[in-house]
């Protein structure tokens, strides 16, 4: 068990860059696609949106584009999710200044994998800074059992990074539980590596619970370890239990380590399994057949549903087995989140139930 805060105003609290996603219809390939699906994204409240459907008080810190239409969409989306948000509003600056993120993204079909294309150029959330916010305020008087990092918004610019580390420390002192998704991105890395090196170490040891597979571990914190265990489950169940023995010794605060398990036999079949450690007790739920429809944000409706089942007190076992099945869900969702209609629903997924409940 994790002992949460009592009497908090929020369940979950997640520091977020939000932008849109673009996903063509009927799974064509974006490049020769004219018709699609516009929804506000961002990894951080994928993680969200399942506590926020499930009906648990959850709140976003992030910035918007004063006067975007964009950053209107966004806020109605936020708020049709359940989800509250706090966040300056910065101008514009002209045509040439802050906008907010594109996620250009196709869904694949059979043969064919999923493509996608981030285009962040000027992204308003680059400029995050401890300054826009009240953590005194956030943490203490208002009060969160759990604040959600994760590596896409803490690599995302130096600002984001010091902003992070600032929600880590204050989340620490105020005794709110860290979770952190390591999420390593080569390409915010670059040239970064030393900065953000001690900036993930950092936040990685006040964390409670861990969540990347081998090679994040290893890219993000610099851990040595066995290779990555390629396309074989076993090989990866394996490989992961190595990263963590080796982790959990550096790292002696977080007492829950967790990854998923996936091997791609088509887009629209995957086997789907996932591997967690609770104080050294190991959970594997063993890799089983999934239909997909968009597989974008599998990960993050893990991850979600794992929060979700930690916040609402039940044993270690059954943490694994709801995040299991918020993520199977997620991926048949035309959505990168979940959104679970309740808790019988994921419940029957799990148990593989798919008839229908008149």
């Amino acid at each position: 068990m994790i002992e949460l805060k009592k009497n908090c105003r929020y369940a979950l609290l997640v520091p977020t860059s939000m932008g849109v996603r673009l996903t063509p219809e009927n799974g064509q390939p974006f490049h020769c696609s004219k018709n699609f699906i516009m929804q506000a994204t961002s990894a951080e409240t994928n993680v969200a949106s399942v506590s926020s459907y499930l009906g648990l008080p959850v709140k976003v810190l992030t910035a918007f584009v004063k006067d975007s239409p964009i950053a209107r969409f966004i806020k109605d989306d936020l708020a049709s999710r359940h989800i509250d948000y706090e966040g300056p509003e910065k101008p514009q600056g002209g045509p040439w200044g802050f906008r907010h993120q594109f996620n250009l993204a196709d869904s694949g079909c059979g043969s064919r994998g999923p493509r996608v294309h981030n285009d962040r150029a000027g992204e308003v959330g680059c400029t995050l800074s401890v300054e826009d916010f009240d953590l005194e305020r956030i943490f203490n008087k208002e009060g969160v059992q759990i604040v959600h990092l994760s590596g896409l918004i803490a690599a995302l610019s130096p600002q984001t990074s010091k902003f992070c580390l600032a929600i880590a420390r204050a989340a620490k002192k105020a005794g709110t539980k860290i979770s952190f998704d390591l999420n390593y991105r080569a390409s915010f890395w670059k040239n970064r590596e030393e900065e953000l090196s001690a900036i993930f170490r950092e936040i990685a040891a006040a964390s409670d619970i861990l969540v990347g597979n081998e090679e994040d571990f290893q890219l993000c914190l610099g851990l040595k370890g066995p290779e990555a265990g390629g396309k074989d489950l076993n090989a990866m169940i394996e490989a992961f239990k190595a990263m963590i023995s080796t982790a959990s010794e550096e790292y002696p605060d977080a007492s829950v380590f967790a990854t998923t398990l996936r091997e791609v036999e088509s887009a629209n079949s995957h086997l789907w399994g996932a591997i967690m450690s609770v104080a050294g007790e190991w959970h594997v739920v063993q890799p089983r057949q999934i239909t997909i429809l968009d597989r974008i944000g599998g990960g993050d409706g893990f991850v979600g549903g794992l929060l979700y089942a930690i916040l609402k007190g039940w044993e270690s076992e059954r943490w694994i087995q709801f995040g299991w099945a918020t993520g199977a869900l997620a991926t048949t969702l035309l959505t990168d989140y979940g959104q679970p209609a309740d808790e019988e629903q994921v419940w029957s997924i799990w148990s593989g139930n798919a008839r229908v409940k008149r």
